[in-house]
């Protein structure tokens, strides 16, 4: 599997990633006070569904013989990073923070276009995600979400021609740990396209193996800062999915699916409200 994607697959990525941008922000919309994660996960299921994609997460198997996710949508509240499952009994509350990871393969086997220049019949993978806020919250928690998002948006100015992925990791770390955060260590972004996860593995903090890493045309990646109010620990739920802080404290994730190019990093994930 190649690291970097042809002009004919970045078509695809960008066509998808828009859509996914757009149906996130559809999703964030419905993020209020009484709301259930899985009134959301449907919504987002139908909405994939009907830009003729596929959720990417619904049946994802870590390994061969795990469970298979349940859900469209990663759904946390609080304490929760990643990979909650969104069911009925998950009712946001005011003062709550929400984050939604949502992942899509597109096209799905030739139901709007045929894919001619590969040999599957699958799609192309993008991946996005958000953290918000569920009515009024405290200041401190609103710089929590602000931070998270601003060191997305330092590493995507890190995605040109010649860096590194380290360099991604270091310049987010330096922007992170002064002020007191924890950057979450055992869970990382990642290559996207041919698949939901590729290599290579893009860390929120510096990583001498991210060196060898070197940005180039066509790569697509995933850079998604996770980000603590307390310490950096991670605990896997009995569910064997949902993942939270070991030491309760609220945490933050934002995501955005980036194509480097020889000028700047395409987007390929931006919601239509996205000012920068």
């Amino acid at each position: 599997m190649s690291y970097t994607k042809t002009t004919d697959e970045i078509k695809f990525i960008q066509e998808g990633g828009l859509i996914l941008g757009e149906i996130l922000e559809k999703l964030s919309k419905m993020v209020k006070p009484g709301v259930c994660a899985l009134e959301i996960d449907q919504e987002a299921e139908r909405l994939i569904r009907e830009a003729g994609g596929k959720p990417a997460f619904k049946g994802y198997k870590g390994k061969k013989n795990d469970p298979p996710f349940p859900t469209t949508i990663c759904a946390c509240v609080n304490d929760e990073l990643v990979h909650g499952i969104a069911s009925k009994n998950k009712v946001l509350k005011d003062g709550d923070i929400f984050s939604i990871d949502i992942g899509m393969e597109y096209p799905t086997k030739n139901i709007k276009y045929p894919i001619s220049n590969i040999k599957s019949e699958r799609g192309y993978f993008t991946d996005t995600a958000i953290t918000l806020a569920v009515g009024k919250i405290p200041d401190r928690t609103k710089q929590l979400l602000n931070v998270t998002r601003k060191a997305l948006e330092i590493g995507i100015k890190q995605c040109v021609v010649g860096n590194t992925v380290a360099d991604i990791g270091r310049t987010i770390q330096k922007y992170v740990e002064p002020q007191g955060y924890g950057i979450v260590r055992d869970l990382v972004g990642h290559g996207v396209g041919h698949a939901v996860h590729e290599e290579p593995r893009v860390p929120n903090y510096y990583d001498k193996e991210g060196e060898k890493w070197v940005l180039q045309p066509g790569v697509v990646i995933a850079i998604e800062p996770m980000i603590t109010m307390g310490d950096w620990h991670i605990v896997t739920a009995d569910d064997g999915w949902s993942v939270k802080t070991a030491d309760n404290s609220l945490c933050a994730h934002q995501e955005h699916t980036i194509v480097i190019t020889e000028k700047e990093p395409i987007v390929v994930t931006r919601r239509p409200s996205e000012k920068l």
